[in-house]
């Protein structure tokens, strides 16, 4: 094992919820954690309660009237929408600072500690949240949000974002297009929810759209042919994971086919990459994957390969 590994989840994560048949459930982080936990996995790995993100932190990826909007849309009982698929209930807002307060520790464990590897079981999820709007399950950013917090307060001048759900990241995109930087390269099913990513927002943005029902192999052509070589031209000092796993096989929020032995594959190359351009430096955090066996299973052999005790 590579030093120091590290693990942060947070209580809240399991407080948010948006319907009693919502996918994007508090049982996707409990079949996460638990799995980690039966596996041994969770004894390699300092464990760490993720803390709340600042407002000056959440500031540098969101416009602050979209947070102080979402703290007023904060309910005391129920639900309110913010978007049709996306809810807020009376624990929403907290674990959304907790989400992103993950994102900021974890980075700050990776360069000024003796940390690694971390990876951020937290939720909600981050990926979709724009500049200024909340969507698609999202409210902040969280891995823009930690990004942003290595560069301006940890004194990196590199980042790298490595997106694989197979819903394409548009707003991390929205948020981080036209930053030099940031390298931002990622995979995704085309012509799926959220419609985008086909036409990259600015130069360093590296998108590979994958055509409906293409298994793991067109993803690593386009980790190999398109990913490596950017990756590798930029150097980045860190590498921040958006891990998403619903483009498994048995995952139908989407038509791709991967299978769990993909998410180790692309898990190997990100760390192999860190390992070649600095000092190995990896965080990740869950975006979306919403089979919970998939889940529990591809996640485990993710958090295997961060670490190295594939």
């Amino acid at each position: 094992m590579f030093k120091k590994s590290a693990y942060i989840s947070h209580p809240s994560s399991q407080r948010h919820e948006m319907g009693e048949y919502h996918p994007e459930c508090p049982d996707r982080v409990a079949a996460v954690g638990d799995r980690l936990l039966m596996r041994g996995i969770l004894d390699l790995m300092d464990q760490f309660d993720a803390p709340r993100a600042s407002f000056d932190q959440i500031g540098r990826a969101h416009d602050m009237r979209h947070v102080l909007e979402l703290q007023a849309m904060s309910p005391e009982s129920g639900y309110r929408n913010v978007d049709p698929d996306t809810a807020m209930n009376p624990h929403t807002f907290e674990a959304a600072l907790h989400a992103a307060g993950a994102l900021v520790h974890a980075c700050e464990l990776v360069v000024r500690q003796d940390y690694r590897r971390v990876f951020c079981n937290v939720r909600p999820p981050g990926h979709h949240a724009g500049r200024s709007a909340a969507s698609g399950f999202c409210f902040f950013n969280n891995a823009a949000i930690g990004i942003l917090h290595a560069l301006d307060e940890l004194g990196l001048e590199r980042v790298a974002l490595v997106d694989f759900d197979v819903h394409h990241g548009n707003g991390s995109e929205d948020i981080l297009a036209g930053d030099d930087r940031v390298l931002m390269v990622s995979t995704f099913q085309s012509r799926l929810y959220p419609f985008s990513g086909d036409t990259a927002m600015g130069a360093n943005m590296c998108n590979v759209g994958l055509p409906p029902y293409s298994d793991g192999e067109a993803m690593r052509q386009a980790v190999t042919e398109r990913w490596v070589p950017a990756l590798e031209a930029f150097a980045p000092q860190l590498i921040v994971v958006s891990a998403g796993f619903d483009a498994h096989r048995e995952d139908d929020m989407s038509h791709l086919m991967w299978r769990d032995e993909d998410y180790a594959w692309v898990t190997r190359e990100v760390v192999a990459v860190a390992e070649r351009c600095g000092d190995g430096r990896v965080v990740s955090t869950l975006e979306g994957g919403y089979h919970l066996g998939a889940l529990a299973r591809s996640v485990e052999l993710h958090v295997r390969e961060l670490i190295g005790c594939g």
